[in-house]
C-alpha cells in the first residue's frame, strides 16, 4: 500500500511535504525498505552451536571471576 497526501485549497508546498512526512512516518514503511536493504545469510546450525559453546563459556569464565 502507498501513501497518498492530497494538497488542501490553502496549504503552502513545505506543509504538505511535512504531512507527507508525518503520514510515512506513521506507517512505517521506511523501517521495513531499511531493514531490507541488505540480504542477511540465515545462521546455519554449525554457527548457532558455536555461538552457544563460546556464551557458555564467557559466562562460566564470568562466574569464576566472582570474588564476593
Amino acid at each position: 500500500m502507498r501513501v497518498t497526501v492530497w494538497k488542501n485549497e490553502k496549504e503552502s508546498n513545505e506543509r504538505l511535504i511535512t504531512r507527507f512526512n508525518k503520514k510515512v512516518q506513521s506507517s512505517r514503511k521506511l523501517l521495513k525498505v531499511r531493514a531490507g536493504r541488505y540480504h542477511k545469510k540465515p545462521v546455519t546450525k554449525r554457527l548457532k552451536r558455536i555461538v552457544a559453546i563460546m556464551r557458555e563459556n564467557y559466562r562460566s569464565q564470568k562466574e569464576k571471576s566472582k570474588f564476593y
